[in-house]
């Protein structure tokens, strides 16, 4: 039997109305969450949902869904916001105590964990203290956690199940196999907007050019991980977290359609596809109502359309994030953490002009090999990791010293 993370006893809702609440209800994977449930109103009811800082989209989704609590991160945004005048009787709170609050409602049967970066991970540990099933879209907390995440969740026979498109596939390839069958996962990545661009023109690159992604719609920080493949780094530390297979049986393969969003290869030589629309709703979906698999609506896939599909190696010396991911995921300890927390500086330094595209790597590869690697670790080892990353990464940039 696969190792999976529904190794422990399923909770069967079946048709039962699932009761939901969405951290990140503004974002790109919220507001396709909140499509799912506009598609399947008698499969799904919205119970609470929390933003940073889009308090416009907040209030007309709170006037149109009614959840009995809303959160607001951001205290600026939360002051302006109590401004408004709502047509719900929905308990609007504030910060992180207030996400922690939304999700330990006993009304809540599944949190859509949607949020960004290290952020997701201290309301995904409550959830599942809670005993809450979580669909994480927020794989970064896998990657820092991975291991003590899963431990808590089959503690408290919760299920963790992946919205990313590529976990969403392998989940769906994986569930009938059994694991001795199986030989590899194989990821696809588009590429991003500079597969074919030639490594002496990446000094040139500039943040319009970055946040053009050309197969999926999603969220800056995002886009631009997918620019630099270390959104792929990180599936595949969540790829080796949640089906429990070696660093060197999971393999990237670039595949410039997105069409294809995982591969498993089993142990007599044949390779198994999944295939779907760049359309995020449809992992979303199977992840609300996993195990089942339900109809929509959504624009369907023409294979006749799509013509013809193509696989590339990845270069991992014009993408030497992808490789530095794998190296750290091998590594383990603290160390994924550290990697994390450099890129989320790195990233945000980039969207606000203050580094150039080549210095996130620069930055990130002077961050790890600083960091002194804590192999028996805690979550308290994980939070301080985290901190210092953040801190010695903006050290770096300030003392120019990339």
């Amino acid at each position: 039997m696969l190792k999976l993370l529904y190794i422990y006893p399923r909770v069967h809702h079946g048709g039962i109305l699932k009761s939901i609440a969405i951290l990140g209800s503004t974002g790109s994977i919220g507001k396709n969450t909140l499509e799912v449930i506009r598609n399947h109103p008698n499969h799904f009811h919205l119970e609470s949902i929390s933003t940073h800082s889009n308090i416009n989209d907040f209030y007309n989704q709170i006037n149109e869904f009614q959840p009995k609590k809303a959160v607001i991160s951001n205290i600026d945004a939360y002051n302006e916001f109590k401004k408004m005048s709502l047509k719900s009787h929905t308990e609007v709170l504030y910060g992180e105590e207030g996400l922690l609050e939304l999700v330990r409602d006993t009304n809540i049967n599944l949190i859509i964990n949607a949020l960004v970066g290290f952020s997701g991970l201290k309301p995904t540990i409550e959830g599942i203290k809670h005993k809450k099933d979580i669909a994480i879209a927020n794989k970064e907390t896998i990657v820092v956690g991975g291991e003590i995440v899963l431990n808590m969740a089959r503690e408290n026979n919760v299920n963790i199940i992946p919205i990313d498109s590529e976990h969403s596939a392998l989940l769906l390839l994986l569930r009938n196999m059994k694991r001795q069958e199986v030989k590899k996962l194989i990821l696809t990545a588009s590429g991003g907007p500079f597969r074919s661009l030639n490594k002496e023109e990446f000094k040139n690159i500039t943040l319009a050019q970055a946040l053009d992604h050309p197969t999926w719609k999603m969220g800056k920080k995002i886009t631009i991980d997918s620019s630099t493949l270390m959104n792929k780094g990180f599936e595949v530390i969540e790829a080796h977290h949640l089906f429990d297979f070696d660093f060197q049986d999971i393999e990237v393969i670039i595949h410039k359609e997105s069409i294809i969003h995982s591969m498993i290869e089993t142990v007599d030589g044949e390779t198994y596809a999944q295939l779907g629309p760049t359309d995020m709703k449809f992992p979303i979906q199977n992840a609300m109502t996993y195990p089942d698999i339900i109809e929509n609506n959504y624009h369907k896939m023409s294979l006749w359309e799509i013509g013809s599909l193509s696989f590339e190696k990845p270069d991992y010396d014009k993408f030497p994030l992808l490789k530095i991911a794998y190296e750290t995921g091998k590594s383990g300890g603290t160390l994924p953490a550290v990697l994390n927390a450099s890129n989320e500086i790195a990233v945000q330094m980039f969207l606000d002009n203050k580094i150039a595209y080549l210095d996130i790597v620069k930055l990130i590869e002077k961050t790890i090999s600083t960091h002194k690697n804590i192999n028996n670790f805690g979550i308290k080892d994980i939070f301080e990791a985290d901190n210092w990353a953040r801190e010695y990464s903006n050290h770096l940039i300030k003392n120019k010293s990339l």
